[in-house]
């Protein structure tokens, strides 16, 4: 994943099927620029899923090893779903427990296969 609100931004996924036969996650973003400092400025980063049979879910908020992202600018997440994931995204938001993602889109993949 490559950013074109925060340029310097890099993600990587990893999509795996674990014993249950559920899709785990796992979201590792470096260079993420505080959430704050974006032009709006927002509160956090969430992870949103996006699947054929259930649509755009999310995933959770995007967390640092710290608590803030000013000190190692890495994020990390790590979910599971019985769902096949089509596309992830990360969005700026003001708020972690929302339905549906708003409209700064910091980070995406292209669709999987």
């Amino acid at each position: 994943m490559t950013s074109g609100v925060v340029p310097a931004a890099e993600g990587y996924i990893k999509i795996s099927k674990d014993e249950n036969q559920n899709y785990a996650i796992d979201v590792n973003v470096k260079r993420l620029a505080e959430p704050s400092r974006l032009k709006p400025p927002k509160e956090l980063y969430l992870v949103w899923m996006e699947s054929k049979s259930n649509g755009v879910k999310n995933l959770g908020r995007l967390n640092s090893s710290s608590g803030f992202f000013s000190s190692d600018l890495k994020g990390l997440l790590h979910a599971v779903t019985p769902f096949k994931p089509e596309r992830v995204f990360v969005t700026a938001e003001d708020q972690a427990n929302i339905p549906y993602p708003g409209a700064q889109v910091v980070l995406t993949t292209k669709e999987f296969k």
